[in-house]
Parts: structure tokens; C-alpha cells; sequence
């Protein structure tokens, strides 16, 4: 089926905050971190429902300063109604599960399915996901996604788990579409180089 595009969700951004088992204090602060530091989209994971506040007031937050929020760690369809009714903007998951796909196309939310290799890039090619997210990237490594584009150039992945603003860079420079980042957001030793990471230049492919 045809489900939503993630061009108009990341846009020219190259850099993905993820706030992950906070407080909805905290997710706030440090969602308005990443805001000022030009990092325009958050996810908020929800692999529990006590996740769902913290989701729901970074929505919030975001809408007052013109930003948008996504759910991640979406594993069922239960998840995705959750996350739409808290006004998610897009959802996320670590692996393929199509059917999550699907009830998010249907709440006519952008779904990036997590992938770790070429054949399931493929099955999330064939219905017509075309933004993956790749997990967990610090073991997959810059050179599967340089390896990974050959075949499938048509492919823009998200790299997921275990980045930070030490190593983003190169898989950027491996044609990694977005990167994503978690606790680097609380490292003040890593704010000026996320900075950095978000005024690369635009991606073209």
C-alpha cells in the first residue's frame, strides 16, 4: 500500500534527537535543547505507556516553537494509535513489522521501519517504504550503507544505536541520509560538535 513520505518530516535536517526513558520534565528540556541547537525533529520512544506523557508534552512543546515530534519503539498497532492520539507527527520501530507500517499509513503517519539487511530493505522496498531506519548501526558500520546503496540507491536510511557526535559524521560521509542521537544531548563535551553535524550541507540523494 502507499503510505505517507518522510521527505516532509526531515526536510534538509541531518541529525534525529531521540529522548528515551525520561521524565516528561527532562524529555522537554532536552527536547528544547536539541531545538536550539537547529536539531528540528525528536522522537520519543513509547515501548511502554508510561512513555506516552513525555511523548505527548514534547508534542506540546514542539508545537508552541513550530517543531515536530515522532514516536519511536512502536512495536504493534496498539502503538500506533497511542502515539497518533498523542499527536505524533511520524513513528518509528526497530524492525520490520508491516502490519505496523500499515496501521500508521492508515493514521496517515510516515512509519520508518528498522532493517539490518539487504533482504529486508528489500521487503520494505516492496511496500513502498523507501525511508529506513538501520539497526543498530554501530554494528552494521559506515560501509554497509555505502555497500547497501549500490544495489539500492534509492533507499535513504536513518542510522540508529550507538552514535553520538564522535562517530556521526562518518556515516553521513557513508551516505547516511539522517543520523540519530540520544545521550549526546546531555553531554555538554559533544554540544559543539552536534551543532557541527547539523550545519552539514545539504544531502543529495
Amino acid at each position: 500500500m502507499t503510505t505517507p513520505d518522510f521527505d516532509h518530516v526531515f526536510g534538509t535536517a541531518r541529525v534525529m534527537a531521540i529522548l528515551r526513558g525520561l521524565p516528561v520534565a527532562e524529555t522537554v528540556r532536552l527536547a528544547g535543547k536539541a531545538w536550539d541547537l537547529g536539531i528540528d525533529v525528536v522522537e520519543v520512544p513509547v515501548a511502554t505507556a508510561d512513555a506516552v506523557p513525555a511523548l505527548r508534552a514534547a508534542v506540546e512543546a514542539g508545537a508552541e516553537r513550530g517543531r515536530i515530534v515522532g514516536a519511536g519503539t512502536v512495536l504493534g498497532t496498539e502503538q500506533v494509535a497511542a502515539a497518533a492520539d498523542a499527536g505524533a507527527t511520524f513513528t518509528v520501530a526497530p524492525g520490520l513489522d508491516l502490519a505496523v507500517a500499515d496501521a500508521a499509513a492508515a493514521r496517515g503517519l510516515p512509519h520508518l521501519p528498522g532493517v539490518a539487511t539487504p533482504t529486508e530493505a528489500q521487503q520494505a522496498l516492496r511496500h513502498g517504504l523507501t525511508w529506513l531506519k538501520a539497526f543498530p548501526a554501530i554494528s552494521l558500520g559506515p560501509s554497509w550503507f555505502r555497500a547497501v546503496a549500490g544495489p539500492l540507491p534509492q533507499l535513504r536510511f536513518v542510522a540508529t544505536g550507538g552514535l553520538d557526535a564522535g562517530n556521526a559524521g562518518e556515516f553521513l560521509a557513508a551516505g547516511v541520509r539522517v543520523v540519530a542521537v540520544g545521550s549526546a544531548l546531555a553531554d555538554p563535551d559533544q554540544l559543539d560538535r552536534l551543532a557541527e553535524l547539523v550545519t552539514l550541507g545539504t544531502p543529495t540523494r
